[in-house]
């Protein structure tokens, strides 16, 4: 019976790394990319080229989007524990934490985006 367990976790596990592979590829490319549309950026085309600010936004927005997707799979991770903890107070005080710790991340990386523009808004870095 552990076995199947284990595999049933593996399976899932699998299905969410492919999920978030696939959620987080595409963007992520045209992000680094630093081209202005999904056209430039498999083409090549000439653009404004590479400033500072430009590409700490740009690194910026790529680590906010994969914070914002770890942080949706962990509260959905954390809903289904709290949903199949089976009253276990142990289990739902653990599901708790990591549905309140995924939103405490996710709050502090929009503050830190936040906070990352406004210091380059002020510096008027482009």
């Amino acid at each position: 019976m552990k076995v199947l367990h284990y595999w049933k976790q593996m399976v899932v596990a699998l299905l969410l790394v492919a999920t978030l592979a696939g959620t987080v590829a595409a963007p992520a490319a045209h992000a680094l990319s630093g081209a202005a549309d999904v056209k430039q950026a498999t083409t090549g085309a000439p653009g404004a080229g590479l400033t500072v600010g430009g590409v700490i936004q740009t690194v910026v927005k790529v680590l906010i989007f994969l914070v914002g997707a770890v942080a949706v799979i962990m509260i959905v991770i954390g809903g289904f524990r709290y949903t199949t903890s089976a009253g276990d107070q142990a289990a739902i005080k653990s599901a708790k934490n990591t549905i309140l710790y995924s939103v405490v991340g996710l709050a502090v990386a929009i503050f830190a985006f936040a906070i990352v523009s406004f210091v380059l808004t002020q510096l008027k870095v482009k």
